[in-house]
């Protein structure tokens, strides 16, 4: 037969690991919950590097006189379009977040005039 204070050992113990079960289950909710949203931040930023390279691609097809016309920062969409002349037919192109002003995509284009 248990006598009182051993019974009373036996509840404390109970307790407390149901206090550490407690602890442990929340910090494995936490550490799911962060995964999850970390892989969605993934998803998103992928989608937006996608959406991106479309409108560098698009970019990329311009003549020398679109790129001429387009020089310097001019919004397009949610990022910054920067054209800039290196060389009389060598351009640099780069996206950039509007928010952050994180460079997103950048590239050169070389382009001859017509007249060359």
């Amino acid at each position: 037969m248990m006598r009182l204070g051993s019974r009373g050992a036996v509840l404390l113990e109970a307790v407390i690991a149901l206090a550490v079960l407690a602890t442990v289950g929340s910090a494995a909710a936490v550490s799911a919950s962060e995964s999850i949203r970390a892989v969605n931040r993934a998803h998103e930023r992928e989608d937006e590097i996608r959406r991106a390279g479309r409108l560098l691609t698009a970019v990329s097809l311009w003549t020398h006189d679109d790129l001429d016309r387009h020089l310097g920062s001019t919004r397009q969409g949610p990022w910054w379009l920067r054209i800039d002349r290196v060389m009389p037919a060598l351009y640099t192109v780069q996206l950039a977040d509007s928010l952050s002003g994180g460079v997103l995509l950048r590239t050169n284009l070389l382009r001859w005039e017509a007249n060359q």
